[in-house]
This record gives structure tokens, sequence and C-alpha cells, in this order.
């Protein structure tokens, strides 16, 4: 089949969204697609066979796109609109995978030329939305609906998560609906944890004696950065040796939090990395202690949490459902969204390596048996074998 896949957000970025549509691009080729790819003007160009990828035009002046909704966001998405209706005048394709706001585009895109699309569901739009810019609040109820519109329309939905497979069977009971949950990005082409790289080196004021929590990822208010370094505060009162390495995110979000350390008076030992290519990720993680995600908001599993539990070392995280369809009280010690909570919760694991190690050990054994890439790919695979039929039979 000839397939346009639809990408709103800079492609390619070493970060969740783009991730996950590389690792359905590459599945795409490997089944014998031919795959064209439309997506925003930042993002660095990737080799896949059978893929090319074409870039929106008129917005060059927008740069440094964030994730989650903004009005950056829906400049661009206005672009891809007007770019998608003419590719898909253009050429003949079988089916459209759109991935999250770009539903819409695909939507309006069956209307005018009754090419089928797949819902690439990533999160629930109408909640991102409201806790991106809660003056929306009173729009919320409008913005389910629509979402509901692009379910029922698409040929089926592909989720990330049982919450948001619950969303879109809310929507279209009888819609199908595949879940294929992220995986570790701890693979072969990752640094070990012997030796040393500068991209995995940790500060210097980080000793030999330290106990270290560390963060991956962007710096995004639903991340809970604020939270994290709130509750460090009470972490540093009872284990002054911890060090907290926060890896990722923009300069700007860099700079806002390390003045938020500062103000609390504990920026001596709260660092800041900035970005690092995912090949030296293993080789990070394998430089702390314990590995933290206290997400805030959001119903999708943050695609982290994968690869810090196969690392072999300990997790904590926040007890929301974001977190807790996939990490129990055996896999991961789960506190509550408060700084005394957190701070009190990271202390208590710092400080008791048997734990540690208890944790980390029946995560790593978990993740292997549920969340390897070989899984989904089968996964994929069966959602997909269901998608072609139904699109051939839709162009019939």
């Amino acid at each position: 089949m000839r397939i346009l896949v639809l990408a709103p957000h800079p492609f390619y970025q070493a970060r969740g969204t783009p991730l996950a549509v590389k690792t359905v691009l590459e599945f795409l080729s490997a089944r014998g697609h031919q795959i064209d790819v439309l997506t925003f003007h930042e993002g660095e160009d990737v080799e896949i066979a059978n893929c090319r990828i074409y870039r929106i035009g008129g917005v060059r002046w927008i740069r440094n796109i964030r994730p989650g909704f903004s009005a950056k966001k829906v400049i661009c998405d206005v672009s891809m609109f007007a770019k998608c209706l003419s590719m898909v005048r253009k050429n003949q394709y079988d089916l459209i995978h759109a991935v999250e706001e770009s539903a819409f585009i695909a939507a309006a895109m069956q209307s005018l030329t009754g090419v089928p699309y797949v819902y690439d569901m990533d999160s629930s739009l109408a909640e991102q939305m409201v806790d991106a810019y809660p003056g929306l609040q009173f729009a919320f109820p409008a913005l389910r609906r629509c979402e509901a519109l692009a379910v029922r329309r698409s040929l089926g939905v592909l989720t990330v998560c049982a919450a948001l497979e619950d969303v879109a069977h809310g929507h279209a009971p009888d819609k199908p609906v595949g879940r294929v949950e992220d995986t570790t990005l701890l693979g072969p082409g990752t640094h070990s944890s012997n030796g040393q790289s500068p991209e995995t080196a940790l500060p210097a004021g980080v000793g030999s004696q330290s106990l270290v929590a560390m963060y991956v990822g962007n710096l995004e208010h639903y991340q809970g950065i604020g939270l994290l370094i709130d509750g460090f505060r009470h972490t540093v009162a009872r284990v002054p040796n911890a060090h907290l390495v926060i890896v990722g995110g923009l300069d700007e979000d860099i700079e806002r939090y390390r003045r938020r350390a500062q103000h609390l008076g504990i920026a001596a030992q709260v660092h800041f990395l900035g970005p690092r290519p995912v090949s030296s990720l293993n080789g990070l993680l394998q430089r702390a202690d314990v590995l933290v995600s206290p997400r805030l908001k959001g119903l999708n599993t943050p695609m982290k949490i994968y690869s810090y539990l196969d690392s072999g070392i300990a997790v904590l995280a926040t007890r929301l459902r974001s977190h807790t369809q996939v990490l129990d009280d055996r896999t991961a010690y789960l506190v509550a969204p408060e700084p005394q909570a957190l701070g009190d919760g990271l202390a208590h694991l710092l400080s008791d390596p048997g734990l540690r190690q208890r944790l980390a050990t029946q995560a790593k054994a978990y993740v292997q048996q549920e969340f390897t890439p070989a899984a989904a790919q089968r996964k994929l695979s069966a959602f997909y074998t269901m998608m072609e039929s139904k699109a051939s039979g839709a162009k019939a």
C-alpha cells in the first residue's frame, strides 16, 4: 500500500512521540509499504527504506516547537492541512496514518477525497489542551465531541496505553482499537556502563560518595520538574550527600528551574546536563542510584518508564494512572504527587540499597517479559493486518 503518515511535530527529534513515529515508519517499511511522511519544518532527516520525508512550508520563522498543545503548533497544523490536501490530490494514497491532532486533518481529507485513516492516539487531545490552557475548561465538552468524531470516522485507533484505549472505546465502543505500548530504548546501540564518555559523565560536583537521583526527559510543566525540585529539598534534609541530575530540556526551561533550585538553597546539589543523544541513555542511567518520573498530569505512560525499568536501577514515580497502568509497588516506589511525599520517598529509597536492588530486579524481569520490541512488533502487526484489510475494503 501507499501510506501517508502525518506527524505534527518536529521530526526527527530524540523525544517521545517522534521516537514512537520512527518505530512505526520502520515497521511499515519492513512490511513493504511505500511511505510518505508529512511533518513540521523542524527536525532531522532520517534514512528509512521506502520512506520519503516532506516538510511544511511558509512557517520557517517558527522555531523551538515544544511538546504538547501550543499556538505555534496550531499555526503549523494549518500549514500541514494545506500541504496535506495538495499531496492527497496529487498522489493515490491507500491510507493515512494520522498522529495526534493530525487525525482532524485526516478526517477532513477523508471527507474530501475518500482516503481512509488510522488515528494514532498518543494522548487525549481534549485533556491535553485543557491542561495546557486551563481557561479552555469551558470548551472541554466540545473538544471531547471533536475527539470522538475523529475516532468514529477512523478505520481504527492505535493507542499507547490502557487509559487511552478506554478513551477510544468510550467514544466508539465497536471501533477496532490496538494498544502498542512503548518499549525500552536500551539496546545494543547504546553505551554500556563500562567506561565513561563526555555524554555520560556526571558534573564535577557529584562525587564518588554521592547518591544520585536522575530524571531524563523534557521539562514541560506536566512532567513535574517543579514538584521534583521542591521535593528534593526534603530529600537533602535527610540525605545530605544526595544529588539530583536532570537530563534534557530547553535552555529557557533549564534556567527557570535552576533559579528555583537557587531560591530553595539547593543549587549546589541540583545539576542540569541539557539534552543528550539516545545512544548515551544507558550509560547515563547507570550513573544513577534512583531514576525519577514525577509526572503531574496526562493519561499516557511516559516513554522513559520502559527504559527506566530495563536499566537495572530502582524507579520512583508519582502514583498517577499514567504510571500505575504499567507500574505497581513491586516494580517501583510510588509516592503521592506532593513535595513532602516525593522528597521523603526519595530519601527512603536512596537510604535503602536492599530495597533499591529488589525493585530494580523485579522491574527488569517485568519489562523484559511484557514490553520488549518484539512484543510491540507483534501487536503492531496484528493491528495493521486488520487495518490493511479494512483499507482494501474501503477502496474497493
